[in-house]
């Protein structure tokens, strides 16, 4: 029975189904017979604090099983080898994703091609020949990438970075540092953001341009693993250019215009985040509902009490909001809309009720919510980054006031 009137295609929704099945099939069994491996950080990571090498054959084979079964690249244009299925398939399918697997299950982010990991409209800007060089393997799940914005002194303020492209011969030489690069420690390509033309890019008036590096190249560094939450390793890194040398092929999308890339890049990010944050929202509720179902407290189920019960209807309330912001944005997106305000809005309010939501579902479980088997402290943990990533809650504010202003009062 469901909530939602929006008409969603039978298309979709057959694929989801077909997609839970795959995931169960290929993501939760991994998790099962690998679990001490891909639970237990101490084995997860190496002394270096990146995933072991066994992780990452896991991990690509995820990918590669994806791939082969029709989901990896589902939303991959179709003149890259994909489906084309649109940015409502994908926000569908990644809340859906996230619902059926939570937290512990996390090789599910490499079921479905991530914007910044793997392919997608992105690689549409790349030129003829670096799509020869690298997108068979991309399609495949072979190999992946990684998306080299954010910088130590440029965060929110992207424009703001300082790496930058120096001519040399007919091509460039990279020099500079990038921070919060996901995926850069296992990835075998980045598009790295960079200044070609200082004064444009001073003036903010372009000057950025984007180039696709492998991450083997001479002068390029994994320089350390960032662990956050307690965690003994992870997947995000600072990296390190050092005269890396690019070639005229290697720049994607124009010269000094790359800051589009990026954009755009940062738009499909906020449809996957408030679908991330959605699905581990509807999957820490749901576990909450069980949970409230069956514990017994003064003689009585804990569901009897409204003190328990009633935070959840909230929960309820919001992410049932969430959810209809977030398809809507994906619809709009679709049709070929910007939807800058109202993606700003579904993503920072999202993140937001999805937080809550799972804190309230900690709440019902006591001092059980706490531990490690049930999850839900690893899942606010993620999406309690999720506020950050793509654009923070206060610049998303800032991003809907200045839509607001300009009259984009639409609501």
């Amino acid at each position: 029975m469901s909530a939602i009137a929006f008409d969603i295609p039978d298309e979709i929704h057959a694929l989801c189904d077909g997609l839970g099945d795959f995931l169960k099939a290929e993501v939760m069994s991994r998790h099962e017979k690998h679990h001490k491996l891909l639970s237990n950080g101490r084995y997860t990571y190496d002394e270096d604090g990146r995933y072991t090498e066994e992780v990452i054959e896991i991990i690509r084979e995820v990918r590669m099983a994806a791939s082969k079964a029709g989901y990896y690249n589902m939303c991959v244009p179709e003149e890259l080898g994909g489906s084309g299925l649109g940015m409502l398939a994908y926000y569908v399918a990644w809340e859906h994703t996230f619902r059926t697997c939570g937290p512990h299950n996390w090789l599910a982010v490499y079921a479905i091609s991530h914007w910044a990991f793997g392919p997608s409209r992105l690689l549409e800007r790349v030129t003829d020949e670096a799509r020869s060089e690298i997108l068979d393997g991309m399609i495949s799940g072979q190999t992946s990438m990684c998306f080299g914005l954010s910088e130590p002194g440029a965060g929110s303020d992207a424009a703001a970075l300082t790496t930058k492209a120096v001519p040399d011969g007919n091509g460039w030489k990279i020099t500079g540092r990038k921070i919060w690069t996901t995926n850069s420690p296992i990835a075998d390509y980045c598009i790295i953001f960079a200044q070609t033309d200082p004064e444009r890019a001073a003036a903010r008036k372009g000057g950025i341009s984007a180039f696709l590096v492998p991450t083997n190249a001479p002068g390029f560094e994994v320089e350390s693993i960032i662990a956050m939450h307690g965690a003994v390793g992870g997947n995000e890194a600072q990296l390190v250019f050092d005269e890396i040398r690019v070639e005229p092929y290697q720049l994607v999308g124009e010269l000094h215009d790359g800051f589009k890339n990026a954009v755009f890049g940062v738009s499909m990010g906020r449809i996957y985040n408030s679908a991330r944050a959605l699905g581990l929202a509807r999957w820490s509720l749901e576990l909450a509902l069980d949970y409230a179902g069956t514990r017994q407290a003064f003689g009585k189920p804990i569901s009897e009490y409204q003190g328990v019960t009633f935070p959840l209807a909230e929960s309820a309330m919001e992410l049932h909001g969430a959810h209809l912001m977030g398809l809507n944005a994906a619809k709009l997106l679709d049709r070929g809309d910007l939807a800058i305000k109202e993606l700003s809005m579904a993503k920072a309010y999202a993140v937001e009720v999805g937080a809550k939501a799972i804190d309230r579902a900690i709440q019902t479980h006591g001092a059980m919510g706490f531990t490690n088997e049930v999850g839900l402290a690893e899942a606010y943990n993620t999406v309690r980054v999720v506020n950050v990533a793509d654009g923070t809650g206060e610049i998303l504010r800032r991003t809907i006031a200045h839509r607001l202003l300009k009259g984009d009062t639409d609501l």
